[in-house]
Order: C-alpha cells, then sequence, then structure tokens
C-alpha cells in the first residue's frame, strides 16, 4: 500500500505519517513539504528528522504549487491513497497576508485534487477546518449546516469542499474532507494556544497575551485520537462518493479552564495580559462526531486531562533541544 501525504513536516501530517510508518511496515510512506518559515523551520526539521527514522518513509521537498513535480510523484508511485495536509495555516495571519491562503489553500489543493482524479486515487482525504463554519450559534456543529466563513482562511476551506463537489463528479476518487476541531498534542504548533502557553510558562522573558480574556470555547481534539481516526478511514466503507466529517471530540471547554489544568500540572504559571478579542478569532468551536464515530467505528475519545498531561510531559522533555 502507498500513501501519499503533503505538508508531512506539518503538525498533523507529521504525526499521522509517523503513526501510519510504525503502525504497518507493509505500508510505504511518500511525504511532501515546502518547510516554510510560517513557524519554526528549526521544530519542521526535527519532525523530519523523526519520520526519517522509518525505514518505510520516503521525503521529497516539494511546494504544492510545484505541479510538474507533484506529478511525477503521482506517475513514479501510484499511491493508493493520498492525505492532503499542506496549508497556509493560521486564522490571524489571514488578516495579514491573504494572497498565501489563495495560492496554497485554494491553488495547491486545485492541484492536488485535479492529479488524484486524473490518476485514480482509491481515496483523497483533504484537511478542511472548523472555521469553514464561521460564527454560528446552534450548536454542536453539524456537517449539513450552511457554512458562513468569517476570514479567508475558512473561506479558502469553503472553496476546497465546494471545489470537491463540483471536479469529483462521475470520478472514481471517493473524496473525504476532513473539518478539524482544535486539534491539540505532542509536536503541536507554537503558534496555537497550548504550546504558546507553555512556551511562555517556560520562558519568562515572554508574555502570554489571552484574548478575550480566556472567555473563548474550544471542541480540543487530541492528535493521537485523529491519527487513529484517519488511519480507519483508509478501510472504512463510504455509501456515498464526497464526504465531509468534523474531527473532534464533541466537548466545547473554555480556555481559563485548559489554563487551569495547565497550572496544575507544570506548578508553574506565566506572565499573562489579558487582552480583548480578536476580530478573526471565533467565540465558540463545538462539532458534533456522531457521523465521524459511526463511519470510522470509534467510540472513545482522550479525556483532555490526559491528553494535557502526555502533552505537557513532551514539552518538557523537549523544549531544550527544539528551538520553538
Amino acid at each position: 500500500m502507498k500513501i501519499f501525504i503533503t505538508g508531512c513536516c506539518g503538525f498533523i501530517g507529521f504525526n499521522f505519517a509517523n503513526f501510519l510508518a510504525k503502525s504497518n511496515q507493509k505500508m510505504r510512506i511518500i511525504g511532501i513539504d515546502n518547510l516554510n518559515d510560517y513557524y519554526s523551520v528549526n521544530l519542521k526539521k526535527k519532525r523530519l528528522k523523526e519520520l526519517n527514522k522509518n525505514k518505510n518513509f520516503i521525503f521529497y521537498k516539494i511546494d504544492v504549487n510545484q505541479y510538474e513535480e507533484l506529478k511525477k510523484l503521482y506517475k513514479k508511485y501510484l499511491f493508493n491513497y493520498v492525505f492532503h495536509f499542506a496549508a497556509q495555516a493560521g486564522v490571524r495571519y489571514s488578516l495579514i497576508n491573504p494572497k498565501t491562503y489563495i495560492e496554497n489553500n485554494i491553488s495547491g489543493f486545485f492541484n492536488v485534487l485535479i492529479l488524484s482524479l486524473e490518476f485514480n486515487i482509491k481515496r483523497l482525504f483533504y484537511a478542511s477546518s472548523s472555521s469553514a463554519y464561521g460564527e454560528l450559534t446552534k450548536f454542536p456543529l453539524k456537517e449539513n449546516y450552511i457554512l458562513n466563513p468569517k476570514n479567508i482562511y475558512g473561506l479558502s476551506k469553503k472553496i476546497d469542499e465546494e471545489m470537491v463537489s463540483v471536479l469529483s463528479l462521475k470520478k472514481n476518487t471517493l473524496c473525504i474532507g476532513l473539518r478539524f476541531f482544535t486539534v491539540y498534542g505532542e509536536w503541536g504548533r507554537p503558534d496555537m494556544f497550548i504550546i504558546k502557553y507553555l512556551n511562555a510558562t517556560y520562558d519568562k522573558s515572554k508574555v502570554f497575551y489571552l484574548n478575550n480574556y480566556g472567555n473563548h470555547f474550544r471542541d480540543f481534539t487530541y492528535i493521537q485520537d485523529v491519527c487513529k481516526i484517519l488511519k480507519k478511514l483508509i478501510y472504512s466503507k463510504f455509501k456515498r462518493q464526497n464526504l465531509i466529517l468534523n474531527i473532534c471530540s464533541n466537548k466545547a471547554i473554555k480556555l481559563t479552564n485548559i489554563i487551569k489544568m495547565i497550572d496544575n500540572l507544570t506548578l508553574n504559571k506565566p506572565k499573562i495580559k489579558k487582552i480583548s478579542k480578536h476580530r478573526a478569532d471565533l467565540y465558540k468551536t463545538h462539532g458534533d462526531n456522531k457521523l465521524v464515530k459511526r463511519v470510522a467505528g470509534v467510540n472513545k475519545f482522550t479525556d483532555i486531562s490526559i491528553g494535557l498531561k502526555n502533552t505537557v510531559e513532551w514539552f518538557v522533555n523537549n523544549k531544550d533541544k527544539i528551538k520553538f
């Protein structure tokens, strides 16, 4: 079995590639990444170093906008499954540099989609986001709700889903959109809440800026749960050609409660400056996970207390080795 993973040095892409490579030596994992500097290149290289320990993993430094280079890989390996995670991340950064979201999240995904359809890939799994819902108020959010994104990042994900619904008609490739909800855990992104908070906790020169005074709610989803779900989806049976799935724990937790839990684990506190709500942020995310539980055959999700404990332990053991 040959599996292609784009964005393999990103947070979700790395963890899933590493999880798959270790779980089945017969799988051949081919990963690409452009190793851009949106956040720590050093962290991405550390992830790649971990991936390269797997003999069944092969890496290429390729950008998803390099169409001809991508096509060469599709021809060479004739992938069975594609997992597309390469994208410009970050909701707030989308207000500063919207162009990169058009280039990477829309044009880049178009290349992966077209090639996957052309080469009759069995299944294309692509990353969407809870940001595509926008500021809805009826919770938990269900896959059939009308999307109303409030920033270019969420809009780019909505457009990706619409491209699939139009371009994949009458094609053999099954396309599954994955709406991720606040994924956290080991090897997490330093621009996201939990790792950013831990950075400030252990580096007293830093100040942690608590947006909306901590009154946000997020549906935190542990990375190891995500990896297990994605692997099960490779083998799951689907009745429809195209499907959208919420990847979430179905529990909305207030950020101030997460802070208390982390403080209890670290026995430490960072310097905190409370600030007003950022205009790009959503007040609350809370997804319904009934569909993914049924399709993937997953019933249990890791309790936030265990996921946070694992994340904190990983961070403490690696903070001096990785320059975030």
